[in-house]
């Protein structure tokens, strides 16, 4: 059985009409267990692999055995499938002959179907466009046709979504939001981050680049070995707030930046539910941000209780508390954890937005950007960060932010960064 706690770091003290109370929670998972074992219902795999003609031999190849890298860590008994997408999504695996139990889209793993699915995947050719939002629309399909609660799947492209318009690719997400969670890879440099990332984002999963078509089977190997060790199938983060009081923001901060604030969804008047995905086990940090009507000197009151709820249950709570005070010692003072996840949520939309105006040929911009996230990513010791950001930028002086944008950038070092950029490193509480 998982068991959950949760931590709350934060200054109470607020001056004299101060009004806004700022915490990081951290919630730490221990016995999640394995993937559609330990919690309510089963899990679900699908494997999607971009077969447009862009990814060429050598890529199709490497795809092959990074998808067959993936079967091998599905766990038996586990639903799976296999997608293969160019202009259009075809379901590879099962197909022909195998009957799956559901009646459509999926069979449960073991030898049998594993090698059949790796004979299935071994026909794989590079053929046609590339079209993303069908490949999610078929896994979406095809996760109905079980009645499964943990549903995951790997997105692999190498290629912009060039063969349908962005409005049927947000179709195609938002139809998929709540029905499935997806990471999602792009190999090479002539992929677009950003259309994986609002992919990855509404879908709960993580974006990054593969940069050498070799490296694709350790990267599938990974992603599927932590998906099946996810033995909790969704979670919700809970804040409720008193009378009065507005919530400003609720973000995840730690191991990557994501705003949930627009996912909230009422569990009652003063109570907000906040999806979180499954989880294994580890721990991810949470900045809360409530706005209170001011109080007096010397009143007290409860600013937040912030809960995570498995299946409806509370399984972990925080409290976040505020406290008026006239003690300029204690209300200056700034949670450390606070003040480092503030500056590195900064961190990551000051490079992608530095990035879109470089892209954009606004130089100004795009060195204006690009210097003021050399200047946080030194002030929250990001070594990973500073170092992609020298890539692309010559620091003059990381303490002002002072840059000067690189003549000659390699596309792959660009795209690393861009992909990273959420990616933040723990503070020692």
């Amino acid at each position: 059985m998982a068991e959950f706690t949760a931590e709350v770091y934060q200054n109470e003290f607020l001056p004299d009409g101060g009004t806004d109370v700022h915490a990081i929670v951290t919630v730490t998972c221990q016995g999640a267990g394995e993937a559609g074992r330990s919690g309510a219902g089963e899990a679900a795999e699908i494997v999607i692999v971009d077969t447009s003609g862009s990814m060429g031999e050598d890529k199709i190849r490497a795809a092959q055995a990074a998808a067959s890298a993936a079967l091998d860590q599905v766990l038996d008994g586990t639903w799976f499938a296999v997608i293969s997408g160019n202009h259009e999504a075809r379901l590879a695996f099962p197909s022909g002959p195998i009957a799956p139990e559901s009646g459509v889209g999926m069979v449960r793993m073991d030898d049998v179907m594993r090698r059949a699915a790796k004979a299935a995947i071994a026909t794989f050719h590079a053929d046609g466009g590339t079209a993303m939002g069908t490949w999610l629309t078929k896994a979406r399909q095809v996760f109905a046709t079980v009645p499964v609660t943990q549903k995951h799947a790997i997105l692999l492209t190498d290629g912009n979504n060039q063969h349908e318009t962005p409005e049927q690719l947000s179709v195609a997400i938002s139809a998929a939001e709540g029905q499935f969670q997806c990471d999602c890879r792009g190999v090479g440099a002539d992929w677009v981050v950003a259309e994986l990332r609002r992919i990855a984002t509404a879908l709960l999963g993580t974006v990054d680049l593969i940069p050498r078509a070799e490296e694709m089977p350790a990267v599938f190997e990974t992603l599927m070995r932590q998906s099946m060790g996810r033995g909790v199938a969704g979670a919700d983060l809970r804040v409720w707030s008193p009378q009065g009081a507005q919530v400003l923001f609720v973000r995840q901060v730690a191991p990557t930046v994501e705003d949930l604030t627009g996912r909230r969804t009422a569990v009652n008047p003063l109570t907000g539910a906040y999806p979180t995905g499954s989880w294994g086990d580890e721990s991810r940090d949470y900045h809360v941000a409530v706005r209170l009507p001011a109080r007096s000197i010397g009143q007290e009151q409860l600013a937040a209780r912030v809960q995570l709820a498995v299946g409806g249950d509370v399984v972990a709570q925080g409290l976040v508390k505020a406290m008026w005070t006239d003690d300029d010692t204690l209300t200056t003072r700034i949670n450390p954890a606070v003040a480092h996840y503030t500056g590195q949520a900064e961190l990551a939309q000051t490079i992608q937005e530095g990035l879109a105006a470089k892209a954009a040929g606004d130089d100004a911009t795009a060195t204006a950007k690009l210097g003021r996230a050399v200047q946080l990513a030194a002030e929250t010791g990001n070594d990973e960060a500073t170092d992609r950001l020298r890539k692309v930028v010559d620091v003059d002086d990381a303490v002002t932010g002072k840059v000067r944008l690189r003549s000659s950038v390699d596309r792959l070092d660009e795209m690393a960064l861009d992909t990273s950029s959420t990616k933040t490193t723990r503070v020692k509480k």
